[in-house]
């Protein structure tokens, strides 16, 4: 299933570490206010003046996600027509703090997994937008990925074992004809596409009840836009998918039924992460049970 590897505890991240990073490197920005905001999969995130935000690894793999999103994100954000994290600067590994950091741009607004879409409309509209933006063919060396946008049965597995082991959970029944109807479709053949590679409600923000940005491209690769267009389900309130669709436009019967698929697959990664939170497990997050369990409604609902 579409998840991320349990995070680190982040022990020794505190205000301090974070101002005498910015003080060695980058000196300007160390008097501005900081304080604690978000505690993701791979970064800890700290609010950094009134524009910026500054984000430090707690994960092996989180240093590489941060250097891929400083290389790439810069070139894709102004042809993007929602606010995203552009990087701003790279902080270097030093005695003080072994791994690359970034300073990047905060995008106000409220994750999607806490504050609900009140305008599906509006929502559906704007996230169509900004996936058409983003969905242009990729150059040859765009990164890959193991886990996004590839053929959906690299994940038949792990999808057969979470609709097994999580059924307790609630999920429709339906759920399993969605995910081998994405398994019988034709695989994307055309050239890659730009991803987002992980839109879920957690990594989208809400203001006035509709989308206002798109943060963590930290799994930004090129393959098969599908996996990005499960989002019509994971992200959008019920009954919107249509509307989205009509207005991203060019995407046959195909790619739809291989991005049903992806929403089953991602929607039960999110109920997983939700059970540990019900269990007060390490890396369980309450939240995100809740939004696999809307997605799968959505995705199966007739």
């Amino acid at each position: 299933m579409s998840t991320r590897p349990d995070a680190e505890d982040g022990t020794g991240i505190d205000e301090n570490l974070v101002r005498s990073l910015l003080k060695d490197q980058y000196p300007h920005l160390s008097e501005l206010d900081v304080h604690s905001a978000v505690r993701g999969w791979d970064n800890e995130m700290w609010r950094l003046g009134a524009e910026s935000a500054v984000r430090i690894p707690r994960t092996d793999r989180a240093p590489e996600l941060l250097r891929k999103e400083h290389r790439w994100l810069p070139a894709l954000a102004p042809g993007l027509p929602l606010p995203v994290p552009t990087p701003l600067h790279l902080g270097e590994p030093t005695d003080r703090f072994p791994k690359p950091w970034t300073v990047a741009k905060w995008v106000p607004g409220e994750p999607a997994d806490r504050t609900p879409i009140s305008r599906p409309e509006d929502a559906a509209d704007t996230l169509a937008a900004f996936l058409r933006a983003l969905h242009a063919p990729a150059p040859a060396d765009a990164p890959a990925s193991a886990t996004r946008g590839v053929p959906l049965g690299l994940h038949a597995a792990a999808v057969d074992a979470g609709l097994r082991d999580l059924a307790a959970e609630g999920i429709p029944p339906e759920a399993r004809d969605v995910w081998h109807a994405a398994l019988a479709a034709p695989r994307w053949e055309a050239p890659p596409r730009w991803l987002h590679g992980d839109l879920h409600p957690a990594n989208v923000v809400v203001t006035d009840g509709t989308l206002s940005g798109v943060l963590d491209f930290g799994e930004l690769c090129a393959g098969d836009p599908a996996t990005d267009l499960a989002a019509a389900w994971l992200l959008l309130p019920e009954g919107a998918a249509d509307r989205f669709f009509a207005a991203y436009g060019r995407v046959d019967e195909a790619t739809v039924l291989r991005a049903r698929g992806w929403a089953v697959c991602t929607g039960l990664g999110l109920l997983s992460v939700g059970r540990k939170g019900d269990q007060g497990l390490p890396g369980g997050k309450v939240t995100w049970g809740r939004a696999g369990r809307a997605a799968l409604r959505r995705v199966t609902a007739r």
